[in-house]
């Protein structure tokens, strides 16, 4: 547990980080605060969000893997509503020590997970539960010329033995291999 009280849960890659905020709990229901930026300081956490979004997707949904180029690089800050997810993120930061690394993260919502992915991961999720409903917010707005991503089922990610005959968007059917990806981009978020 922080100081700040929210739990962190280790994760495979330096920089991202499983949380648990504070929940409480009576008679009446529950009450969480989702965000507090002076919190998330206290954890590393100083991007400037500037953009909330929501999804709502179907079992089966596989969505990115995504991510923003310089110098519209997003970290994301990811809430689970409703539902589970099997969280995919992959590092593209050429001077880390876990580059092209790719950590599979389950975050649930009945545990009130979030998930802070810094500058420089590509990031999808595949739906496990019927529906899932996630909140997130980014530090930069989206930026479609400046939008790019890796397709799921590239064979350095190994996520057929996870994912199983995702539900993609037309968007997603055409991403590029990640190896097309980084012969073409030279990452240095």
């Amino acid at each position: 547990m922080s100081e700040s009280g929210i739990q962190i849960l280790p994760t495979p890659i330096s920089g991202l980080l499983v949380l648990r905020p504070v929940l409480h709990e009576d008679t009446r229901g529950m009450f969480l605060e989702s965000y507090r930026d002076s919190r998330y300081a206290e954890l590393g956490i100083n991007d400037p969000f500037v953009q909330d979004n929501l999804v709502h997707s179907v079992k089966n949904v596989f969505r990115g893997l995504h991510f923003q180029r310089p110098p519209y690089a997003q970290a994301k800050l990811i809430s689970m509503i409703a539902g589970e997810i099997l969280d995919v993120v992959l590092d593209l930061r050429r001077d880390s020590q876990s580059y092209l690394k790719t950590a599979l993260l389950p975050l649930h919502a009945e545990k009130h997970e979030q998930l802070y992915i810094p500058v420089g991961f590509a990031h999808g999720y595949y739906v496990l539960s019927d529906k899932a409903t996630i909140s997130y917010k980014v530090s930069q707005p989206y930026a479609p010329d400046h939008q790019s991503g890796i397709h799921w089922d590239s064979p350095e990610l190994k996520l057929r033995e996870h994912i199983h005959d995702p539900l993609l968007s037309e968007q997603d059917r055409r991403l590029p291999v990640l190896q097309r990806i980084i012969s073409v981009y030279k990452f240095l978020f």
